[in-house]
């Protein structure tokens, strides 16, 4: 027994490296992460007691029980059953696909990460690019939705600032998770997004399986209570418009929602409206084109980033402008439903209604509007009482202008200098016409409140113009 062995070196590493792979396993790993564990419970513990609609348990599950639960769901045994039948695979086979989706799908929620780092990255990115404005808000309709009820902020869709935008906004009232497109399936970024409690999707996916596990997650997300954040339009506005609805996340929802019974569901309205959308050139570009096919080119985007720099280090920096969002009246499904209306389309469309009927006013658009009617060059005093003819329209139809200053001279001195500084107007002997090649540009940002315009709408009272 206490005789001497001989081994090769070799092998004695090898021992001792299993030896500490054990140990780690088996005692480090479990004790750092109960550590870790009990942090996060704390910060959470702390979040809840601020937030309007606390995190709910099921955002805070492990993302493995997670992938478990959802793959082991009746509903989608069924469904794997079925796609088994259908192509002619084994169940087996038709099972593993329904978890490779199923992980491609789940996020990984991380308050540390949401609310430590997201938080606070979108409240910089966001005041460093635009002045940052709430609309239209009826604080005492958002107040009165049941503490209980799942709530699910529905918006347009003009950039992918949008979602920037409006988690720095809701901050203080929830964490959103997001359902992202593909482009987000990217390293780093898959990572990050995923942490910040974002789900997947596959916009184009036409695999019924597919469809069915998206389905089935979305559902018990929200019967589950977790505040969402979703995009009717299913991708970004082509023309500067509010969209049709695409009804894929709408009526999965819909579908496992019985009035009555168990939570109620309260869409809430956001309407976003920038005097600058990052993305302008390339979404018209591929308006141009007819199909909506963007081209993302690393290097014009460091270009960009790099233009943006030495303009702020030459002091020669300046904002794109404002950045608007308004939240609309509130819809609870119990309500609408208890009405007689329950299809998706009914939903989907009164949601669209709501968001349009509450779209901000800036002064780039105010102005787009202005140079859009006319073929003419326009002097700058013209320019601005053609602006403040148009706000007293958009007054009478009862939309949110945001006036800088409270001033429609300074609103036209915004808007004009905005689309000068870009070359969409030119100035010559104190005559301001539209660049010809830029008519598209112009139509753009007009197109965004063009609605406002068409006929009067039932707002409440409380849109008016405001400074």
């Amino acid at each position: 027994m206490t005789q001497l062995v001989e081994i090769p070196l070799w092998l004695l590493v090898l021992i001792v490296l299993f030896a500490a792979v054990t140990f780690a396993s088996h005692f480090l790993f479990p004790s750092v992460r109960w550590f870790f564990r009990r942090r996060a419970e704390r910060l959470v513990s702390e979040l809840n007691k601020r937030l309007e609609r606390p995190i709910q348990p099921f955002k805070l599950a492990r993302r493995h029980d997670m992938i478990q639960r959802l793959i082991y769901d009746p509903k989608v045994i069924e469904a794997v059953a079925h796609h088994a039948k259908t192509e002619g695979v084994p169940e087996n086979v038709a099972f593993e696909q329904a978890r490779r989706y199923a992980r491609e799908i789940v996020p990984s929620f991380s308050a540390s990460a949401y609310f430590g780092i997201a938080i606070r990255m979108a409240r910089w990115v966001s005041r460093a690019l635009y002045r940052v404005r709430l609309g239209y808000y009826d604080e005492t309709a958002i107040a009165k939705i049941d503490p209980e009820a799942t709530v699910v902020f529905v918006m347009n869709h003009r950039s992918n600032m949008d979602y920037v935008l409006v988690t720095y906004l809701a901050a203080e009232r929830s964490a959103l998770s997001y359902a992202v497109g593909e482009w987000a399936q990217v390293w780093p970024l898959r990572g990050l997004i995923r942490a910040m409690g974002a789900y997947f999707i596959r916009r184009k996916s036409r695999n019924t399986l597919y469809r069915r596990v998206l389905a089935r997650y979305v559902q018990l997300a929200t019967a589950n209570g977790v505040a969402q954040a979703v995009f009717p339009e299913g991708g970004l506005s082509l023309d500067g418009t509010v969209g049709e609805p695409k009804l894929g996340l709408l009526s999965y929802i819909l579908s496992d929602f019985t009035p009555g019974e168990g939570r109620d569901v309260v869409f809430v309205p956001v309407a976003i409206n920038y005097d600058r959308v990052l993305e302008d050139r390339v979404l018209l570009e591929a308006a141009e084109q007819g199909e909506r096919k963007f081209k993302f080119h690393i290097l014009k985007m460091l270009g960009f980033v790099g233009r943006q720099i030495r303009f702020k280090l030459t002091g020669r920096y300046h904002r794109f402008g404002y950045a608007a969002v308004s939240f609309g009246d509130p819809l609870s499904l119990d309500a609408f439903i208890g009405d007689g209306k329950h299809r998706a389309e009914e939903v989907g469309h009164a949601l669209m209604e709501r968001i349009r009927d509450v779209l901000p006013v800036l002064p780039v658009p105010l102005v787009a509007t202005v140079l859009a009617e006319t073929d003419a060059g326009m002097i700058r005093d013209d320019m601005a009482a053609k602006v403040a003819e148009t706000i007293v329209r958009l007054s009478k139809h009862g939309a949110y202008v945001h006036l800088p200053r409270d001033s429609a001279d300074y609103a036209t001195e915004v808007g004009l200098r905005m689309l000068v500084l870009r070359g969409m107007v030119t100035e010559q002997d104190g005559v301001y016409n539209v660049n010809p090649d830029e008519r598209a540009a112009i139509t753009f940002y007009a197109a965004s409140i063009a609605h406002l315009l068409a006929e009067p709408i039932d707002a409440p009272a409380a849109l008016m113009p405001t400074s």
